[in-house]
């Protein structure tokens, strides 16, 4: 990390250029192709089938909250309805449906996930040049690009989660009537994070934690007269202390729980018993009893390993050779060259995800350093007194959110027994891909050409490995010996 004054701005025409040029680019990657393969993938055998249960009003069990089933029954009352994206169809749902239909939702809600990041970053910092390199990263990313091309819940999580997030940062710049309006948002977005799967809740610990906190921020620091060195930004998270009981009380626990028993009144209608806490229970007691290991499923995978990326998931695989009957739907680009794989990986940018760990791992370790130092100026028999610029600054608030947010989205993983998989930390890798977006920011306007050589050559691994395991993200045909190419490591197969 390099201490600098940031003189460099990027020009707002420049700004919005490349930011409408990701999002389309977002857009492109994620509708193309969308229908391809004519079959369920992986917990598409759930999703959409329950999705469609809703609109055929077929009772079942849903071992997870709605929210998600609802979307994807949106998508495919409105995709059925449109005059294209008809080209393969199945009744691998219970219905007659084109594969259009039930992926184009998430397609699109998946394509906001980078210009959401952005907005974060900007909320957080008002600095147009980290906006535009965390969307970046956020967009070249591989297991939220095909994560969005099918009918899973995953992306919805993330996205609400991530909505509640900047709903409640915005919150923090407003006052009177407008400071309540953003903070109810705010609770609705993680109120419609925990309706899709409960470690929606992830997103409200982040806020939690960053309160209390601030609360010993405020403690340790009441009655120091140490003016903070002025700054290149402001951070809205030193407007904390504005926040009352009251609103905390109502717009951050009161309205996501509303929102969230809300959301179920429509399942209820449909399947009546059990009922609500009935219902509640079952689901725990669904997950406590799943297991884990691969006798359970073969692409479980510890906690730890997220943050290596060791075990990714592979969605589809289909070996094409002259004794396979041929589907129409997979396109042979060299029909004289068989055999080919067609291989779906939710897998992440490699190197997008160990950079991104090891920056996460370094502001939690400044973190910790300065808090050690902040105990020693506030409690001097700990260790000699240190001189420490406290109250912290607002790199320092950034650091903190991106720490507490990730470390929420993590470390309850730990405790948890039953069969996990690597998507289970998308919620946690959005704020790991800030932190690298943040030291990568800092690197490219440093003084030290070390440093700004280093930050390019972090984005052009970044792309690199985004551009070159794109097969293993789109489905595009591989021979045997370029798949193997992409299977880096055994764990990976």
């Amino acid at each position: 990390m390099t201490d600098t004054k940031y003189k460099f701005q990027l020009k707002l025409s420049s700004f919005t250029l490349g930011m409408i040029s990701i999002f389309i680019g977002s857009i492109l990657l994620r509708f193309w192709g969308l229908g391809r393969f004519n079959s369920l993938v992986f917990d598409e055998v759930y999703f959409a089938q329950f999705a469609n249960n809703y609109l055929t009003e077929t009772p079942f069990f849903n071992s997870h909250p709605p929210l998600s089933q609802y979307l994807i029954a949106i998508g495919i009352w409105l995709g059925s309805k449109l005059p294209f994206g008809q080209e393969t169809i199945n009744n691998l749902t219970g219905s007659t449906l084109s594969t259009w239909s039930y992926r184009w939702f998430n397609a699109l809600f998946g394509s906001f996930i980078p210009l959401i990041v952005g907005a974060i970053a900007y909320q957080l910092t008002q600095r147009r040049s980290y906006t535009l390199i965390a969307t970046f990263l956020m967009a070249t990313d591989g297991l939220f690009l095909v994560e969005s091309r099918y009918a899973l819940s995953n992306i919805y999580i993330v996205f609400f989660g991530l909505l509640g997030q900047l709903f409640f940062l915005k919150a923090l710049h407003k006052k009177g009537i407008n400071h309540w309006f953003w903070m109810g948002l705010a609770g609705i977005g993680l109120g419609a994070a925990a309706l899709t799967k409960w470690n929606g809740l992830g997103f409200l610990l982040g806020i939690y934690l960053i309160l209390i906190v601030s609360g010993l921020i405020q403690y340790c620091t009441k009655n120091s007269k140490k003016i903070i060195p002025e700054t290149s930004f402001k951070s809205p998270l030193q407007n904390l202390n504005q926040l009352t009981t009251i609103i905390i009380l109502v717009t951050l626990i009161i309205i996501p729980i509303l929102v969230y028993w809300i959301g179920w009144l429509p399942h209820l209608q449909q399947n009546p018993d059990p009922p609500f806490w009935g219902l509640q229970a079952k689901i725990w007691a669904y997950h406590h009893n799943l297991g884990d290991g691969t006798k359970v499923h073969p692409y479980c995978s510890k906690w730890y390993s997220w943050i290596l990326m060791l075990r990714p998931i592979a969605y589809f695989y289909q070996k094409v050779d002259t004794t396979t009957p041929l589907d129409p739907t997979l396109p042979l680009s060299y029909p004289d060259q068989l055999p080919i794989i067609y291989s779906v990986h939710a897998m992440g940018n490699p190197f997008l995800w160990w950079l991104s760990t090891l920056a996460s791992l370094l502001l939690c370790f400044l973190l910790i350093q300065r808090v050690w130092m902040a105990l020693s100026v506030r409690f001097p028999y700990l260790k000699p007194r240190l001189s420490l610029e406290f109250p912290p600054t607002p790199e320092l608030w950034l650091a903190l959110f991106l720490s507490l947010n990730w470390l929420a989205n993590l470390l309850p993983w730990v405790r948890v027994t039953r069969c996990l998989f690597i998507y289970h930390y998308m919620t946690g890798f959005v704020f790991s891909c800030m932190a690298l977006a943040w030291c990568v920011e800092r690197w490219l306007y440093s003084h030290n050409q070390q440093f700004r050589w280093l930050g390019f050559l972090i984005i052009f691994l970044v792309l690199f490995g985004f551009l070159y395991w794109m097969p293993l993200y789109l489905g595009l045909p591989l021979s045997p010996l370029q798949w193997q190419l992409r299977m880096w490591f055994r764990s990976w197969i």
